[in-house]
């Protein structure tokens, strides 16, 4: 009888982690980053950079503080700019962190297990972020805390029926969550590097948040049983929470935003957004801490491979807008739709398609997707693309409205730039420090991947 002849696997991009690596060698190479590796004069230039961007932030609060929302470009009819241009933006940001560390969690898939940490803490900056716009953009941010349901003398109660109270408590329950889930999974990592480090100072550190972490049968056991439990109630934000947010157009009947397809198209374009920002970050500090032996080309291909599917959802809501428009017999969503092709913000929308859509259609070569320089360069287009979309959305569905007397035009100001790139400033500050302060990736689950740490069942002899 002839034997099978196994067919070599054409998918197979390599191992999730180098099987050079032992029990050791995965703690050393991880922890070292933070324990041994002197702090260099690119970590350094690199901060202090981000810091100088983060003050433009300060420098636009401080003006809005001091004068009103009235220094920013908005006008009517615009009454929204950058402001909830940049909260959506942000808050997608941060879904590829969730969607990696609980659903792919649920879903038993291994390669997260270099990626997660990383896009766990990205997701926690991306939401700080974010939440700073809204509080910004009421004109009266001292006053913020009048939009949580708290007893008070005068009776005041938050409008439920407002999209601003429902962003509230979306976005505070995806931060409380992502954190306690963050903070969860580092638990078995800073006792490790409490264990591990020769400084006083840091074993007292590290030892306090390990929270008491001595590695026992029953620490593990509630571990897991935590993780699962944080997981599931994860899951459901990655799909609520860009919900809510797009419910902040889909409630209005402006043309533009009153269509039924804007949550499933928001939260696919939450995690495009989100993975392309993970590759964005995770391709240089791969290239630069020397980490291509456990953020392997099997990682690359999978991230990618996401953001094509997912990038593709985008480009089906793109046509399904513009058929929508075409389909409804309402003139006012024609003429949004074509003004929006043919109109002053023309150079937006086309810029946006050839970001989003043409290319990302590169990704289906397996040679681009193993490739980490053009692999860089594309995640940065889509990154582009992103908050081209929220542009567009915004301001072409907001500038011509249902009366021409109403109609005008949405110019940035200095210091809308300076709120939004300080922003980016202060996201890249944290992750600087996030680096260099703890454990980037997931030590003790990358132990789990190594042929050494099988747990095999004893042999019975005869």
């Amino acid at each position: 009888m002839p034997q099978p002849v196994e067919l070599p696997d054409k998918i197979y991009v390599g191992p999730v982690i180098d099987e050079q690596h032992s029990l050791a060698s995965v703690s050393d190479k991880v922890g070292g980053v933070v324990l041994r590796r002197k702090i260099t004069l690119g970590w350094t230039f690199g901060l202090l950079m981000s810091f100088a961007v983060l003050q433009g932030l300060m420098a636009s609060a401080t003006m809005l503080f001091v004068k009103g929302v009235g220094i920013w470009g908005i006008n009517i009819p615009i009454g929204w700019g950058f402001a909830i241009i940049n909260f959506v933006w942000w808050i997608g940001i941060g879904h590829a962190g969730t969607l990696i560390s609980a659903i792919l969690l649920l879903l038993n898939q291994s390669w997260r297990n270099a990626i997660n940490r990383f896009a766990e803490a990205m997701t926690l900056f991306a939401v700080m972020c974010a939440g700073m716009f809204p509080v910004l953009h009421t004109g009266r941010p001292w006053l913020a805390y009048w939009l949580l349901p708290y007893p008070n003398t005068m009776n005041l109660w938050p409008q439920f029926r407002s999209p601003l109270a429902w962003d509230v408590f979306a976005v505070s329950t995806y931060l409380t969550i992502s954190a306690v889930f963050w903070f969860v999974g580092l638990l078995p990592d800073l006792a490790t590097l409490r264990d591990t480090t020769k400084k006083d100072w840091q074993k007292k550190v590290y030892g306090m948040l390990a929270m008491g972490w001595r590695g026992s049968a029953r620490h593990w056991q509630r571990y897991e049983k935590a993780s699962l439990l944080l997981a599931g109630m994860a899951t459901p934000l990655v799909v609520s929470v860009h919900t809510v947010v797009s419910f902040d157009f889909t409630v209005s009947i402006v043309p533009g935003w009153h269509t039924t397809i804007f949550p499933p198209y928001f939260v696919a374009g939450a995690i495009y957004s989100g993975f392309a920002m993970v590759l964005t970050l995770m391709i240089p500090v791969r290239k630069f801490y020397g980490l291509d032996d456990i953020i392997t080309m099997r990682h690359l291909n999978n991230m990618a491979k996401v953001t094509l599917a997912t990038g593709l959802i985008v480009a089906y809501g793109y046509e399904m807008e513009a058929f929508f428009a075409y389909f409804s017999a309402d003139k006012y969503e024609k003429f949004m739709i074509w003004n929006r092709m043919t109109g002053p913000y023309w150079w937006s929308y086309w810029t946006l398609i050839l970001c989003n859509i043409i290319t990302p259609q590169f990704l289906w070569s397996k040679k681009i997707r193993t490739s980490p320089g053009i692999l860089w360069i594309i995640s940065l287009i889509v990154n582009v693309g992103m908050w081209l979309e929220r542009f567009v959305i915004v301001v072409t569905s907001l500038h011509r409205d249902f009366l021409p007397s109403s109609w005008g035009i949405y110019i940035p100001t200095v210091w809308d730039w300076a709120t939004y790139v300080g922003t980016l400033g202060f996201f890249m500050f944290l992750i600087f420090l996030f680096i260099r302060v703890l454990p980037m990736i997931t030590i003790f689950e990358l132990r789990m991947l190594l042929p050494g740490a099988e747990v095999k069942e004893p042999v019975a002899h005869a």
